[in-house]
């Protein structure tokens, strides 16, 4: 039993990509929390949040902070990823959770820095006094000293696989694995999906345009309505100049084709200057000679 609790205790060392996924997950997160929230103030005046902006984040990131940090001792994508912060500075291998003077530190390095940095330069973007100057100059000294102390962090992260930020390394806060892991095994089943599915979709992208949709779609329609055979009735014009055979509306200025149908002049010349293979949906019958036809029809026949 001891040593089963000693186990439950002890932590594992994290990957350096499960540190950087754990990074991207939190940016994420923050972006997407932002955007919801700026999504319920679309009603509103334009630029209603641009004086408050850098204050409302800051005060969102505060509450990410209790929920997260202060409560679990990880963020959002750690929890995600089974990782927890881990007091470095207790001089132990076993799990010891964040103390509060590292939460409180790490929300006013994270949050605080953040809000001063981009306050600072609503501030002084437009104040030409030669105190205030000085001021910003100094802050961004400042801004480009950390930036530079956070890329020389990164390299010596990735040399030695700890401490993903300049403020873990400040407040000696390093990410541990709650509960042992395994080998990180990636799978290639999603990636093999999309690119079946991406190469299937050129696919269909470069052999559409050559199909002729339209002939296509009257060859389908002339199939799932077999003509038998036309009596001889039937074979006359006047029996079919009363609909046309493309819209099925009364024929509007009524030409044939060599067929016994007849179409509207506007439905029959579009579709042979779309498709000079056009055919009758009815018969089959290809375009021979587009021809108005002379009928007369009386009056009465519009009533039937």
């Amino acid at each position: 039993m001891a040593s089963s609790t000693e186990n439950e205790k002890s932590v594992n060392p994290v990957l350096r990509i499960s540190q950087l996924d754990a990074l991207e997950l939190n940016k994420a997160l923050e972006q997407l929390l932002w955007s919801q929230f700026t999504s319920c103030f679309h009603g509103f005046k334009p630029g209603a949040l641009a004086h408050f902006e850098p204050e409302v984040k800051a005060f969102l990131c505060l509450i990410l902070w209790k929920f997260t940090i202060c409560s679990k001792n990880a963020t959002v994508g750690q929890a995600i990823l089974n990782i927890q912060y881990k007091n470095n500075l207790s001089q132990t291998e076993k799990y010891q959770p964040m103390s509060k003077h590292q939460k409180l530190w790490y929300l006013i390095l994270t949050v605080g820095g953040r809000w001063l940095e981009e306050r600072c330069y609503d501030l002084f973007s437009n104040r030409q006094q030669q105190s205030l100057s000085k001021i910003k100059s100094c802050i961004s000294f400042g801004s480009g000293f950390l930036k530079l102390c956070g890329l020389v962090n990164f390299l010596i992260f990735l040399q030695k696989g700890t401490f993903a930020t300049l403020t873990e390394r400040i407040l000696g806060i390093r990410s541990v694995f709650c509960k042992p892991q395994s080998v990180r095994q990636i799978g290639f089943e999603y990636m093999n999906r999309e690119l079946l599915w991406h190469g299937f979709a050129e696919f269909l992208i470069y052999l559409l345009p050559l199909i002729n949709v339209q002939k296509l779609k009257l060859k389908i329609s002339s199939w799932c309505l077999p003509i038998t055979g036309l009596s001889n009735s039937e074979n006359t014009l006047a029996a079919h100049c009363r609909e046309c055979s493309l819209c099925g509306e009364w024929p509007t200025m009524p030409h044939t084709i060599g067929c016994p149908h007849v179409f509207c002049y506007y439905c029959i010349k579009s579709n042979f200057l779309f498709d000079m293979y056009f055919t009758c949906p009815k018969c089959g019958s290809e375009v021979h000679s587009l021809q108005p036809l002379k009928y007369k029809i009386e009056m009465t026949e519009l009533r039937v």
